[in-house]
């Protein structure tokens, strides 16, 4: 296959300028947020918490418009069987958005949390968090490494050039300004890309639409033309399949550490909030072009460009169907334009997801873990260290592992089932606790692994109502696969039963304990009877009392983010503005 020289040439020049923006962040914010003691790893993971309206809308907007979102969005519309009815991407994220900033986005950034996994760690231990950060990893790594698998395709359908060194090189230049300047090379380069993805798409559109072998997209929306109408249908029989997959979508699109990161990094809780309703609005719009390139697709008649006669779905390459419009339908040097703006959307998710899951292990697991006396010089290194393994183990299951949509599908909706309730528990109801989060995370995890996963050719062991055994055709091969396809909503069925069961588990465990039906001695997770323990006492009594209780008299190491546990979740300058510091507090003043 002949490599395109001009767009070799467009590639490069694109990613010098984000290598470029990045380094350059990261010299412009070197000494920002650090503290006077030279603190500089919450600097890297928040950066600083003096992130304004316009960068933080910008990168907040990018966290989500990533490479799966403009694909995925062109690859639902121009489906026959789907159609814009189930591109639920743009309103979902965007609902998510808006969810989040209304109920999540204030009570985490007003009490100066660090990482999403801290309510967790501060209210059910430091094992309980370890427990939770598995899922928020996965979601994380499997998430990379599913865009950059979908990056590479993209290249190589445009520019013709080897897919794996297209994912390495890409995987590298992200991975290289998030090493040198951690939040604030992400943020920014997230201006660029974000701007790329709007301008590359938008001057794709126009030529697409005007090349002689697309049909009119008005007429072809409610008509059968070369397909069935792009704006598609919802059969009665699939109601509740479609309500689930939406619920996923606004309700488990919260719980990730990619958002909570822009919003503890906004300067106020109010900014956090207006970052949200900011980005919810940029989802919205940067999803039009997608939605007209699936609907060019749709729209086409394939016998006419140099695609070839069979359309896309019937070769097995839907997913495709954005690059294959600007290669096929777009003059070679607008191609490229678009080109630029799938690698740039891909480029804002993967950097952003490698910086998420580095923060959370570095400082939930590393530090209060197993190393709370560490410094902040020893946390830094470890925080580089992992943005470079994570970045790699992305790249590599990018490159190596055919299922790796099936690893994000299943993850993410591990992180919609575990994590969501949980997170409702810990900052929204009175007096849960670590065995009813135990309790809601077993119940979560079964009845979701429970329903299986047809991508993973995970088969159920739990039928739940309404199943059926369907079939999908591999057009190349002529071969039929069957799969069981739940029709129940059993994913937010399991993340309800998941809720109930930490409540009730956590109250039935306080009654037993503090009835003395059951023996204090058999509170092993010092969760209910140890509630003045040491280490309770360091997650919530010294966090609460704190005008009588002096830290360092507490805590006889030098009084670090390292230190202590207490001192790692308690910003005096956050706090001073809202008395509600830990989650009991927070349930108390209501």
């Amino acid at each position: 296959m002949a490599i395109h020289a001009e767009g070799l040439v467009a590639i490069v020049l694109f990613y010098l300028l984000i290598l470029f923006v990045g380094i350059w962040a990261a010299w412009k914010n070197k000494n920002s947020g650090v503290t006077e003691s030279g603190d500089r790893s919450e600097s890297i993971m928040v950066g600083g918490r003096d992130i304004g309206l316009f960068v933080g809308g910008f990168t907040m907007t990018a966290t989500w418009v990533g490479g799966g979102y403009i694909n995925g969005t062109a690859e639902y519309v121009y489906l026959p069987d789907y159609g814009l009815a189930w591109a639920q991407a743009p309103f979902g994220y965007a609902l998510s958005l808006v969810v989040g900033g209304l109920f999540f986005a204030k009570p985490m950034r007003s009490r100066g949390y660090v990482t999403m996994l801290d309510p967790f760690q501060q209210l059910y231990g430091e094992r309980m968090g370890g427990l939770l950060f598995i899922p928020a990893l996965m979601g994380e790594i499997f998430w990379s490494a599913a865009i950059l698998s979908a990056l590479g395709a993209t290249l190589s359908v445009i520019v013709d050039i080897n897919i794996n060194m297209s994912v390495v090189i890409s995987a590298m230049i992200a991975i290289f300004y998030t090493l040198v300047g951690g939040l604030y090379s992400v943020a920014y380069t997230d201006v660029v890309q974000l701007f790329c993805i709007f301008l590359g798409l938008w001057i794709s559109v126009p030529f697409a639409l005007s090349n002689p072998a697309v049909s009119d997209i008005t007429v072809s929306a409610k008509e059968e033309i070369y397909q069935s109408p792009w704006l598609g249908d919802i059969k009665p029989e699939d109601h509740w399949l479609w309500a689930d997959n939406f619920f996923l979508l606004m309700l488990g699109g919260i719980p990730w550490q990619v958002y909570f990161q822009r919003v503890l990094s906004a300067s106020s809780a109010t900014y956090a909030q207006v970052l949200s309703f900011l980005a919810a609005f940029g989802c919205l719009v940067m999803a039009v072009p997608s939605v007209l390139i699936g609907a060019i697709g749709a729209s086409t008649d394939w016998n006419k460009t140099s695609y070839g006669p069979l359309p896309p779905k019937d070769k097995d390459e839907s997913d495709m169907i954005l690059p294959i419009v600007l290669q096929h339908l777009c003059p070679s040097y607008i191609s490229f334009f678009g080109l630029g703006a799938v690698s740039a959307a891909v480029m804002s998710s993967a950097d952003s997801s490698i910086l998420s899951a580095s923060s959370m292990f570095a400082r939930n697991i590393y530090q209060l873990a197993f190393r709370q006396s560490a410094s902040d010089r020893e946390i830094v290194w470890v925080m580089r260290l992992t943005i470079f393994v994570f970045g790699a183990l992305a790249t590599a299951m990018a490159l190596l592992t055919g299922s790796v949509y099936g690893l994000w599908y299943l993850s993410s909706d591990l992180v919609y089932v575990i994590i969501f309730p949980q997170l409702l528990s810990v900052l929204f109801v009175k007096g849960t606790n670590t065995y009813g989060s135990v309790a809601g995370y077993i119940f979560g995890l079964l009845l979701r692994i429970g329903g299986g996963e047809p991508y993973l050719k995970l088969p159920p062991f739990i039928y739940y109502p309404g199943w059926v055994t369907a079939e999908k055709i591999h057009h190349l091969t002529g071969e039929v696969e069957y799969f069981v396809q739940q029709r129940f909503p059993f994913k937010s069925m399991s993340m309800v039963a998941s809720f109930l069961a930490n409540v009730c588990f956590s109250y039935l465990a306080k009654y037993l304990f503090e009835s003395g039906m059951l023996s204090h001695k058999y509170d092993f997770l010092d969760a209910v009877v140890s509630k003045h323990s040491k280490e309770n006492m360091d997650k919530t009594t010294l966090v609460t009392n704190q005008d009588n209780i002096i830290l360092s008299e507490m805590a006889p190491v030098r009084q670090t983010l390292g230190a202590s546990i207490a001192g790692t979740f308690t910003n005096t300058e956050v706090l001073s503005d809202d008395g509600a510091s830990s989650p009991e507090s927070f349930h108390s003043e209501n």
